[in-house]
């Protein structure tokens, strides 16, 4: 008879551990901030020592703790290997990705309707962030996020480029009927758009297109680009806005680019793997494919 810690309080404590957070692991779990605080004080109990120290109003591992919850985890993911060798080779299976939020309703979603028909057994569960500094969160098999192919950076992660990223005017084509722009100079007059989530975009922009006394133009500003996109679709005003994520827009007649020769380098979008995926074959080539798939779209949207 092995004498195995109760396995419910385990689970609860990896997750935990991984996302750094008792609430996080209650949300990923299901379960009340109560429900994992006693699981973990029972795990304490049967190992005779405490696996997390108050920090302030947050609940943090120790160091040994850590150690422990990395073999925990490597340990589940071999059994989730051994049970997918095991059960129904045609069995659904959910692949968990984050993304931020313009990314996933201009780039990400509309494209998913091909890798579902490449991949039927596969559902791709899409959360999405919209702050600011875009966070990692645990219980994701992949985050795309902004940033560049750098493993120090999320060194939890593997890092794997997947969309190159450019500014260039945007407006709607009715607004551009009634008051054209066919010259940097003809956007004197026009509102401008702005996101808090994209600082910088209309000064590099007026840079590029050789407009700097603009700068100090007033501006309507709202929280994030995906508003601030509606509201040039919507002809308030003129916006910059990023390609090929509105590649969709422009083809469908929503967007238009007036100037399109004037345009913007900006960071790029990569793809982030958490390292527990890379231990289990099964799991770790879907997430892989579907980077592999990630990557070629944004080749054939170039």
């Amino acid at each position: 008879m092995r004498r195995l810690p109760p396995l419910n309080a385990l689970r609860i404590f990896e997750v935990a551990a991984r996302t750094g957070s008792y609430a996080e692991a209650g949300a990923e779990l299901g379960l009340t901030h109560g429900a994992v605080s006693r699981q973990i004080a029972a795990l304490e109990s049967w190992l005779g020592q405490r696996l997390f120290m108050k920090d302030g109003r947050r609940m943090v591992a120790t160091p040994m703790a850590r150690v422990f919850a990395a073999e925990v985890g490597l340990s589940f993911d071999r059994l989730a290997v051994a049970a997918e060798a095991c059960g129904r080779p045609n069995a659904r299976r959910i692949l968990r990705v984050s993304a931020p939020t313009s990314f996933a309703m201009r780039w990400l979603i509309p494209r998913l309707n091909r890798y579902h028909a490449d991949h039927p057994h596969v559902e791709v569960a899409v959360t999405t962030v919209s702050t600011v500094l875009e966070e990692l969160r645990g219980g994701v098999d992949v985050a795309i996020r902004r940033g560049v192919a750098r493993e120090h950076v999320w060194p939890q992660h593997r890092v794997v480029p997947v969309l190159d990223d450019v500014d260039t005017l945007i407006m709607s084509p009715a607004l551009f009927a009634q008051r054209p722009i066919l010259k940097p100079a003809d956007i004197e007059g026009h509102t401008l758009l702005a996101s808090e989530t994209r600082a910088g975009d209309w000064a590099n922009w007026l840079e590029a297109a050789g407009l700097e006394h603009l700068a100090g133009h007033s501006r309507q500003t709202f929280d994030h680009f995906f508003v601030t996109r509606q509201a040039v679709e919507d002809g308030l005003g003129i916006g910059i806005g990023p390609l090929p994520m509105l590649e969709i827009d422009v083809a469908n007649g929503r967007l238009m680019t007036p100037l399109p020769d004037i345009r913007v380098p900006r960071t790029g979008y990569v793809a982030l793997i958490p390292r527990r995926a890379d231990a289990g074959k099964l799991a770790g080539n879907l997430v892989a494919g579907f980077v592999d798939w990630l990557v070629g779209e944004a080749r054939g949207a170039r």
